[in-house]
């Protein structure tokens, strides 16, 4: 069999730090990124557009009160009679509380739209990601970590969601405030203006600056996490945990998750820390401005241009209204930017395009014919760049008729599962063409062609749930006595009920609470409830004790019956039976006949067939 590579070239965990460092490096601009981020809301335009109009008219009223406060000075308490107007001041009071509470209602049915819209927008993107990474090809996912592509689901789009519905929240509603408080303010004063914003310039430069920072540090963080999750994701499943107890290896595996937990730390202090200066002396630049102004008030009062008292408190009351949500900005601005790298990789997945995908205009395939397979001198090699020699298939021609039991064998490494998963279009050939019922496969529909053909491996994966789901998952909506029909076919409807709970019982994690000849059996009855026309079979009994291949075995040629069978087998006894067997080596079938034709020609098989004796003999 010919193993495809589990890894890429980085090893078990991850990337390297050139490969990490390059991808911090070359994190796209947030502003490439801006317009497919605001395109994430095209789905929720009218919710957004009330969003929108409640930000607004909230952030328009909330600059109303300042104005107020100053004819509450002037005109109600220090009025030019000397007297307090009681009655102008009341009703001043009163329209000031109205506006605060039409503001504070405005404001919590805004959050309650922008929490709907921003978790959405995450979960819809979440999904997206989800149905993209489906259509993408087998090759994909050997070469990429589990734990790296559960970390894009999670972290990265978990990490947008705040920004998400922090740009709806407060960027519109900041910048509304802002304008609408440098308004009153050159109403009030412009010379006291000029003194409240004349360092914005300056903290704006500072924020692009320890933006970028941010970013390189978020991308690191990202790649970090990305381990973290591959780590958790293989040495704390079933098989992982079982592995590092047979070596004794636990202890290895913790260090090595404490050193990436350390990393992690240190990553998040980093990204806690950068900017903290920067809101520091945005801080002490709030603090500071109001006395400020007060000073400057002073001399302006004692110049040619005198302030009142009124206009005095109205305007730092207008001032305070201006650096809040400017901080805001800046802050929103700082969190964009440092997001840059979660937006980043989440697009880099979904710009991925998968290298096998139906026709356009698929050709539809004959039911006369179903059960065919026709290989047409095809070769094909995982890497194109990889010599003509060293690996895959080269010119392989064969013709499979319906209801036709074929065998391949052969040593380790020499095509056999190359050439099943060609059949299905798991992998494109790189020359020749792989036909089903006479039709191209790359001509055929996708979900069409997968439909009418079923497939059981050596590996044998079972979900977390009960055998009855498991069996169920082959065909939506089968009943109660469609599962149960399949088990009995499969030789495992009784082992089945003398479970506890029956159908109703839990596997555990990848079957785990089952041994391996009754995972195979219920494999067995999903594939026979999907009833296809082709069964692939990828040594389905390699693995087995006697007893349980027997059993197992025995499912095996009641699924067979009827349908065209394409079995991979290691133990040469289970095929001997078979229409005709095709000996596979170094990528091309060098033996073809039945067991007494291969035997009489005394070539490959016949040597592999007296191996397996002596081995057993001995």
């Amino acid at each position: 069999m010919t193993s495809i590579p589990a890894h890429g070239p980085l090893g078990r965990y991850g990337q390297t730090e050139e490969s990490k460092r390059a991808a911090i490096e070359n994190a796209p601009s947030i502003d490439g990124l801006f317009p497919r981020i605001v395109s994430l809301f095209d789905p929720h335009r009218k919710p957004l557009t009330l969003t929108i109009g409640l930000v607004v008219l909230g952030a328009a009223l909330s600059v109303i009160p300042p104005l107020l406060i100053q004819d509450a000075f002037n005109e109600g308490l220090f009025p030019e009679s000397g007297i307090p107007n009681l009655e102008i001041l009341g009703t001043l009071v009163a329209i000031m509380i109205g506006l605060w509470a039409i503001i504070g209602a405005l404001s919590v049915w805004q959050h309650y739209l922008t929490a709907q819209i921003g978790n959405r927008v995450m979960g819809s993107l979440r999904v997206r990601m989800f149905e993209h990474l489906q259509s993408m090809h087998l090759g994909f996912f050997t070469k990429t970590k589990t734990g790296a592509i559960q970390s894009r689901l999670q972290n990265d789009v978990g990490g947008v969601a705040t920004v998400l519905k922090e740009v709806i929240a407060n960027l519109l509603g900041s910048a509304v405030t802002v304008a609408a408080s440098l308004v009153a303010m050159l109403i009030l004063s412009w010379q006291l203006t000029v003194v409240a914003v004349i360092l914005l310039p300056f903290m704006i430069f500072l924020q692009k600056r320890i933006g970028r920072v941010r970013a390189r540090i978020a991308a690191a963080t990202q790649h970090s996490l990305s381990e973290m999750s591959a780590m958790t994701q293989e040495a704390l499943g079933v098989s992982g945990i079982l592995l590092s107890k047979s070596f004794g290896r636990q202890n290895s595996e913790v260090q090595r998750y404490e050193r990436e937990n350390e990393t992690q730390i240190g990553l998040q202090v980093k990204l806690s820390m950068s900017g903290q200066a920067f809101f520091a002396l945005i801080q002490l630049f709030m603090l500071a401005i109001p006395a400020v102004i007060y000073l400057v008030a002073g001399l302006l009062i004692l110049g040619a241009n005198p302030l009142t008292v009124g206009t005095i408190v109205a305007f730092t009351t207008a001032q305070s209204r201006l650096m809040f949500p400017m901080m805001n900005l800046l802050q929103i601005g700082l969190e964009i930017q440092t997001s840059r790298a979660l937006f980043a990789r989440i697009f880099e997945y979904l710009d991925l395009s998968p290298s096998i995908v139906s026709p356009a205009s698929p050709t539809p395939i004959d039911e006369s014919q179903l059960g065919l397979v026709e290989f047409e001198s095809v070769s094909f090699r995982y890497d194109e760049s990889e010599d003509e020699e060293s690996s895959g298939l080269t010119n392989i021609s064969f013709r499979i008729e319906p209801g036709e039991y074929v065998a391949l064998v052969g040593p380790s490494g020499a095509g056999k599962t190359t050439i099943t998963s060609l059949i299905p279009r798991f992998f494109d050939v790189s020359s020749g063409a792989v036909k089903f019922a006479g039709v191209n496969v790359t001509d055929c529909d996708q979900d069409e062609l997968i439909s009418h053909i079923g497939i059981l491996s050596q590996e044998t994966f079972l979900f977390n749930d009960t055998i009855a789901e498991n069996i169920a998952y082959a065909k939506d909506g089968a009943t109660q006595e469609d599962i149960e029909e399949a088990a009995r076919l499969a030789n495992i409807h009784d082992t089945i009920l003398s479970f506890p709970e029956g159908y109703n019982t839990l596997v555990g994690e990848r079957g785990y609470r089952l041994s391996g000849g009754e995972k195979q059996r219920i494999a067995i009855a999903r594939v026979l409830l999907k009833d296809p026309q082709v069964l692939i079979l990828d040594e389905a009994t390699s693995s087995l004790d006697t007893q349980s291949e027997r059993l197992v075995q025995a499912a095996l040629d009641s699924a067979s019956a009827n349908r065209t069978t394409i079995a991979i087998a290691h133990r040469l006894s289970t095929v001997v039976n078979a229409d005709r067997i095709m000996v596979v080596s170094g990528g091309a079938i060098v033996e073809s006949g039945t067991h007494t034709d291969l035997l009489e020609k005394q070539g490959l098989y016949a040597a592999l067939l007296t191996e397996q004796r002596l081995e057993i003999v001995g």
